[in-house]
């Protein structure tokens, strides 16, 4: 049986695509929901799992303000998952890294996270599991930096 070959142009692709986001995001927020940081909080520690940060490069990295990301390391900081510091070579930018707290509440989040989409992959046949794989490569370079 022959599949018949459907065109789909690239406003369409991204408005399927912008739907199918969304719901993946929601759908990871409501498996958070009841642990002790929000999936933002996360987020910004998985930025920081390399080394330290500058807040206005974490800031452009996740899309927000300067003082709306103060404001998430504020309360990461409070909570003890990480600290504050100085760039060496400018004194006067601050920048954030992970605590060894930190780290494990990441590690744990992510943890998680693949349970939860692992149980949802459970769910699908082998057919659409590896199409989800095959597309992988593609999202990848899809969401590359330009």
């Amino acid at each position: 049986m022959r599949r018949a070959t459907v065109t789909v142009s690239d406003r369409e692709l991204a408005e399927l695509l912008n739907l199918r986001l969304r719901h993946v995001v929601l759908m990871l927020r409501q498996a958070g929901a009841d642990q002790p940081i929000t999936s933002q909080q996360l987020s910004v520690l998985g930025s920081l799992e390399h080394g330290p940060r500058r807040m206005t490069e974490l800031a452009a990295e996740h899309g927000v303000r300067l003082p709306t990301m103060t404001a998430q390391i504020n309360r990461l900081e409070r909570d003890g998952l990480v600290e504050r510091g100085r760039d060496g070579a400018d004194a006067r930018v601050v920048t954030a890294r992970l605590t060894a707290a930190g780290r494990g509440q990441l590690a744990a989040g992510r943890a998680r996270r693949i349970d939860f989409l692992a149980g949802r992959f459970a769910v699908l046949t082998d057919e659409e599991r590896a199409a989800v794989a095959a597309a992988l490569p593609a999202l990848d370079k899809l969401f590359a930096s330009p």
